[in-house]
C-alpha cells in the first residue's frame, strides 16, 4: 500500500529504526530520534544498493517519488544512481571553484609568469583591473554557464559610460580567459567568439607629443621651473634624455643602473617586447640620476611612490605634472617624450634609422637581423645618446638649431 503524508507525519519513533514502505523500492526510515529519512532500494549489476533522498518533510512525498523515478531511469540505462550522485557532488565542487573570477585570476597569474610572453607589470595591473569590472555581473557564475548575452550585457555597462577603448580591451581579455578555460578542459568553447563587431569602435587617438624644436625648448624650460613634487620634476627631467616607455621609467630599480658604466639595463620582464633593453646614459642623464640617488638610493625603486617605497610612482604622476604646467593631454604626455626623440633624431639625418629604432626598443621580427643590429649599432647609440642630450641642452637655451644633412 502506497504511503500518504498523514501516515508519515503520524509515524512515531521507536527504540529501533523501522521502515515505512511506499512503492517501487521507496521507503521512509524512521529513526529512534524521530528523524524520517527517504531511502530507495534498487539493484544494479545484481547487487542491492540504497540511495538517500534527504529528510521528510524537507523533501516531500511527491518530490521523493520524482527522485525515485529519475533514479530508476538511470538504473534502466545501466547507470548507478549512487555513483551519479557522487559525480554530481564532485561537479558541483568543481563548478564552485570554476567561476569566471576564479579562472580570470588564475589566467592573470599565469600571464605574469609566462616566460618570454609574460605581461609587463603595468600591463598586468591594467588587465587585472579591467577584468575586475566583470566581477559583479558575471564573476560568480560558473564559467560553463555563461552565455554570450551575459558577457555582452556586462561589457555594455563599460561602453555606456563612454569608455569605448576599455570596453574593447575588456572583451578581448574576457575572450582570453574563456579560451584559457577551453585549453584547461573546463569549457567547451569561447562564448565571446560571436560578439566581434558588437561594440562601438573607439576613435584611434595618438599620444600628445611636442616635436617642434622651438616648443621642445619651451617644454624643457618649463620642466626646470616646475614647482611641484621633487620626484616628479626629476622624472620629467630624465624622461627626454632616455625616452623609454613611461612604465619602464616608473619601474626602474637601482640594481639595474650602473653609474660607472653609464648603462641602464631594463630586464625583459619590464619591457614591452619581453627582451632586455640597454640604455646608454649621457653625462646629463647620469648627473640627473645621481641627484635622484641622493634621495631614493641606493636600492629599491628609482622613483618610488610618495606613499610607500615598496611601490613605484603612479602611472599618472608625470602626466599630472605636465597638466600642472599647462600642457593638455593632446599636447604632451609622458609617452610623448618617445615621439619627440624619434621625430627629431630622424629629422636631423645624423643617425642610422636602425640605431634610432633600437634606442626606442622597437621590435624586429627577424631574430637574426635583430641580433646583428644590437651589436652593429651599439657604439652609434652611445654617441647618439650624448648628442641627443647636448641637443636638448641647446634647445633649452633657445639656440637656433638647423637640420643636419647627411653627406652623400
Amino acid at each position: 500500500m502506497a504511503l500518504t503524508d498523514i501516515a508519515i507525519r503520524n509515524a512515531k519513533a521507536r527504540p529501533k529504526p523501522y521502515k515505512l514502505a511506499d512503492a517501487l523500492g521507496l521507503f521512509v526510515l524512521v529513526q529512534p530520534s524521530g528523524g524520517k529519512l527517504w531511502r530507495l532500494k534498487y539493484r544494479i549489476d545484481g547487487r542491492e544498493k540504497k540511495l538517500g533522498f534527504g529528510t521528510y518533510p524537507e523533501v516531500s512525498l511527491s518530490d521523493a517519488r520524482k527522485r525515485r523515478d529519475e533514479a530508476r531511469e538511470l538504473v534502466a540505462a545501466g547507470k548507478d544512481p549512487s555513483r551519479e550522485k557522487q559525480r554530481d557532488k564532485v561537479r558541483a565542487r568543481i563548478d564552485a571553484g570554476n567561476t569566471f573570477t576564479a579562472i580570470a585570476k588564475e589566467y592573470c597569474a599565469k600571464r605574469r609568469r609566462d616566460g618570454a610572453k609574460a605581461w609587463a607589470p603595468a600591463t598586468a595591473s591594467r588587465s587585472e583591473y579591467l577584468l575586475s569590472l566583470l566581477d559583479a555581473p558575471i564573476g560568480r557564475l560558473a564559467i560553463n554557464e555563461i552565455e554570450p548575452a551575459d558577457v555582452l550585457t556586462a561589457i555594455r555597462r563599460i561602453e555606456d559610460k563612454g569608455n569605448l577603448e576599455s570596453a574593447r580591451r575588456t572583451l578581448q581579455l574576457a575572450s582570453s580567459v574563456f579560451r584559457y578555460a577551453v585549453a584547461t578542459a573546463r569549457l567547451a568553447s569561447d562564448p565571446t567568439r560571436d560578439l566581434r563587431g558588437a561594440l562601438t569602435a573607439p576613435t584611434v587617438t595618438h599620444y600628445g607629443a611636442i616635436t617642434e624644436a622651438g616648443r621642445v625648448g619651451e617644454l624643457l624650460r618649463a620642466i626646470d621651473g616646475y614647482d611641484g613634487q621633487g620626484h616628479t620634476k626629476l622624472a620629467m627631467q630624465i624622461a627626454p634624455h632616455v625616452f623609454v616607455r613611461p612604465g619602464e621609467l616608473r619601474h626602474a630599480d637601482w640594481c639595474e643602473i650602473d653609474l660607472d658604466a653609464a648603462l641602464w639595463t631594463i630586464p625583459a620582464g619590464k619591457t614591452k617586447m619581453r627582451k632586455p633593453h640597454h640604455v646608454p646614459l649621457s653625462r646629463q642623464a647620469l648627473a640627473l640620476i645621481r641627484d635622484v640617488r641622493e634621495v631614493t638610493g641606493p636600492s629599491g625603486y628609482v622613483f618610488p611612490s610618495i606613499r610607500t617605497r615598496t611601490r613605484p610612482m603612479s602611472e599618472n604622476t608625470i602626466n599630472a605634472g605636465l597638466r600642472r604646467m599647462g600642457y593638455a593631454s593632446d599636447e604632451m604626455t609622458a609617452h610623448g617624450f618617445r615621439a619627440m626623440a624619434s621625430t627629431l633624431l630622424n629629422e636631423c639625418g645624423k643617425w642610422h634609422p636602425d640605431a634610432i629604432e633600437r634606442a626606442l626598443a622597437h621590435g624586429d621580427s627577424d631574430k637574426v637581423r635583430a641580433a646583428y643590429h644590437r651589436g652593429a649599432h651599439w657604439q652609434e647609440r652611445v654617441e647618439m645618446a650624448q648628442w641627443w642630450s647636448d641637443h636638448l641642452d641647446a634647445l633649452r637655451k633657445g639656440a637656433e638649431v638647423f637640420p643636419f644633412v647627411r653627406s652623400a
